[in-house]
């Protein structure tokens, strides 16, 4: 997962597989939406969700994760992390490519945000 080409090709499957997710989701809270979500384009897809009373999911965090990443790596800055800006451990790219901090600015994050983490689920 080294280069431009594998990183586009695993966030494609990672869209591709929570597009499929969201449809199953869909078909019950909106069902004439399933065309949006099968065809829009993920910023639209994003701004949909909400609408629909799905912004505070898991899968809604996954898309904002994943759209991240594909403007990141159209801009040349995929990998790099979103608070410190150095390179993210590759070993946490592989793991989940949609990582947007580095190990030691994630725990850092975790620290400072243990209470409305605790408090959010």
């Amino acid at each position: 997962m080294h280069n431009h080409q594998d990183i586009q090709q695993k966030l494609q499957q990672l869209e591709l597989k929570l597009r499929r997710e969201l449809l199953l989701i869909i078909k019950d809270v909106s069902p004439d939406s399933a065309e949006l979500v099968k065809t829009a384009i993920l910023g639209d897809i994003i701004d949909f969700m909400p609408k629909v009373k799905l912004a505070n999911t898991e899968l809604f965090t996954q898309l904002m994760k994943l759209d991240a990443a594909l403007c990141q790596l159209e801009l040349g800055l995929y990998g790099l992390c979103s608070d410190c800006e150095m390179e993210i451990e590759m070993s946490r790219l592989i793991n989940e490519p949609t990582e947007q901090r580095c190990a030691s600015c994630q725990r850092k994050y975790m620290n400072e945000h243990r209470l409305e983490l605790r408090l959010s689920h």
